[in-house]
């Protein structure tokens, strides 16, 4: 078992400069395969070559697989023909189908070629499924025992075959047409009688995930159901592959950082962050900062329209960045409640009336609590009427601000668009536009200007 290194590491480019390669070889030694797949990440590509050709062959495997396909692509290119050979070989099929999918078709078909007929055709099954598919990640190399078999039949199939497959703990179990009918643990199998069958001691209630279906549904119910790995199937329930818990939570951890990205206001920038050009961290930006200009050109068209008004109370401008924060931040608060909810399964669209009138009354809760503590300081410094108008108002926009953040993720969701680009940013603009107007109504109500 490999020990985390809690040393800083050594200076590795400063290293590569003075060609010190004993010094490298010596750190790669006495360093674990995920840290030093972190460290060379850091690396330039051609700098990243050089230490990458320092490590064992078997070692090398580990630390490329650990890699992102970004810097995976990157590595390829400053390898010889040879390295690359050897590196894409000793692959999972579904790891390098990943990183296929992401070279451009000219590179990623000569890839192809060059690999073994068994591993090509493995690969090819993979990239024929839809982008973003399950089929697109599973393993095909797993094992499948048949309901029928002895436990002593099933077990001496696990030895033979065991070696290739992907993991071997959890085994599907199918009929005799390839239909899937269970699963069954390999503790269950060791523990057994040899001379029962497969079919007495498998379970019959299991979780299973369609080939075509989107990657995120099967990985979140492995997260949920805690399984170790998930039997995928065609449209007829004929066993196709197993996706296992690290592929999910690969898929999980895109998922969520595409959430995180969206909910910010920016575009996922698809690489590691350090290997993103500048231009590409500029991009991911700038259209979401285009966006919110228009919009809040609303906000300013409204603080014309309520000019006099501002002009007779000059007051009410002390209180207009208060409001709006208030009322941006309740709405960022309720979407991302709301967005996080439909993603792991707690939140359906049939949940749409259910779920805005528990907001809407959690936002009527906070409204009268922050207009409670803002009414007492504001009638001491600026008067009983101003006081009124801001209580009001905090209460009123609070409303429309959980209503907001409720039901544009919901409606997104609902049309087929992703939930989290009715972002924080968007949320605020819309809650500042419509919390302005509230404010003057109130203020022209209530002060007579």
């Amino acid at each position: 078992m490999e020990n985390r290194s809690s040393r800083h590491p050594h200076d590795i480019p400063g290293m590569i400069v003075n060609r010190d390669f004993e010094g490298i070889q010596q750190w790669l030694l006495h360093t674990d395969t995920l840290d030093i797949a972190a460290e060379l990440c850091r690396l330039k590509p051609e700098k990243r070559a050089i230490a990458f050709r320092l490590l064992t062959k078997d070692r090398a495997l580990g630390v490329f697989e650990a890699f992102d396909p970004v810097h995976q692509q990157e590595l390829l290119t400053a390898l010889r023909e040879q390295n690359i050979r050897e590196l894409l070989e000793g692959m999972e099929p579904d790891d390098r189908a990943r990183l296929l999918d992401e070279m451009p078709a000219t590179v990623a078909k000569r890839l192809l070629d060059g690999l073994s007929p068994k591993e090509r055709k493995l690969t090819s099954i993979l990239l024929g499924y839809p982008e973003n598919s399950t089929g697109r990640i599973m393993s095909p190399e797993f094992v499948d025992l048949r309901a029928s078999m002895k436990i002593e039949e099933a077990m001496a199939k696990i030895r033979m075959r065991g070696k290739d497959a992907e993991t071997i703990y959890s085994l599907p179990v199918t009929d005799d047409q390839l239909h899937l009918v269970g699963v069954v643990s390999l503790r269950d199998m060791v523990l057994a009688d040899p001379n029962q069958t497969v079919s007495n001691i498998m379970c019959t209630q299991v979780y299973y995930a369609q080939a075509d279906e989107d990657q995120e549904g099967p990985a979140r119910l492995i997260q949920e159901a805690d399984l170790i790995a998930l039997p995928i199937t065609d449209r007829e329930k004929r066993l196709l592959g197993i996706l296992t818990v690290d592929d999910a939570m690969e898929v999980l951890e895109t998922e969520d950082t595409e959430d995180i990205l969206r909910g910010g206001g920016l575009e996922p920038l698809g690489r590691p962050y350090l290997s993103a050009s500048l231009l590409r961290l500029a991009r991911t930006r700038v259209m979401w900062l285009i966006i919110l200009i228009f919009a809040a050109a609303l906000t300013v068209n409204i603080l014309k329209i309520f000019e006099a008004a501002l002009e007779a109370a000059i007051t009410l401008s002390l209180f207009i960045p208060l409001l709006i924060d208030t009322g941006g931040n309740i709405g960022s608060q309720s979407a991302t409640l709301i967005i996080r909810a439909m993603a792991v399964g707690e939140v359906r669209f049939t949940d749409f009336i259910r779920v805005v009138l528990r907001e809407v009354r959690v936002g009527a809760m906070l409204g009268l609590m922050l207009g409670g503590v803002a009414y007492l300081p504001t009638m001491i410094l600026f008067g009983k009427s101003i006081a009124q108008v801001l209580s009001l108002a905090m209460f009123s926009i609070s409303i429309v601000a959980a209503f907001a953040g409720s039901v544009l993720p919901m409606l997104a969701k609902r049309f087929g668009v992703d939930p989290a680009i009715t972002s924080a940013p968007i949320i605020t603009t819309l809650v500042d536009s419509s919390g302005l107007v509230i404010y003057f109504l109130i203020a022209k109500s209530i002060l007579k200007i």
